[in-house]
């Protein structure tokens, strides 16, 4: 499960490539791109994963997505709201040529197909799903509650 906290940014650790699809390329020409559907609204979001500091190892791959109010799939830019769990999938994109993320070079979603091209990326299949968790940033809570101290006489107290 990922954690993370509305109005910063989410860093995911995952093991992506234990499930590698296309085997016939190094690691350096694979991107991954993530789909976020909230569990409640059933909200559907797009983004590939940052990579931060161009980390894939063996162990894991290090995505980072930015927070911000307007998305970019290419940018690594998501909107978490609403707060809650949302849902992920990652799908791999690989290239022949160098990797370029861009609206004529990329997927959008994993069922857009580009023309045969090797600046394009071409979605090999899922490689991993899980749960994202997004907390609300704290004092900006929907609901809040202001604790009264305990007197002897009953009071209500209204908002």
């Amino acid at each position: 499960m990922i954690h993370g906290t509305y109005g910063s940014n989410v860093t995911s650790y995952l093991s992506l490539l234990e499930s590698k699809i296309n085997t016939s390329v190094v690691d350096s020409k694979l991107r991954w791109l993530f789909k976020f559907t909230n569990d409640m609204t059933k909200t559907v979001k797009y983004s590939y994963g940052r990579l931060t500091g161009g980390i894939v190892n063996d162990r894991y791959v290090k995505n980072e997505f930015l927070h911000n109010t307007t998305e970019g799939v290419f940018l690594s830019q998501v909107n978490f709201k609403p707060y809650g769990y949302w849902s992920y999938e990652v799908y791999e994109v690989s290239w022949i040529g160098l990797p370029g993320l861009g609206a004529d070079t990329a997927p959008q979603t994993e069922t857009q197909v580009l023309s045969v091209a090797d600046e394009n990326g071409v979605v090999q299949g899922k490689v991993h799903e899980g749960k994202l968790y997004i907390t609300e940033t704290s004092g900006s809570e929907q609901i809040q509650y202001t604790e009264h101290t305990e007197s002897t006489t009953n009071y209500l107290y209204a908002n």
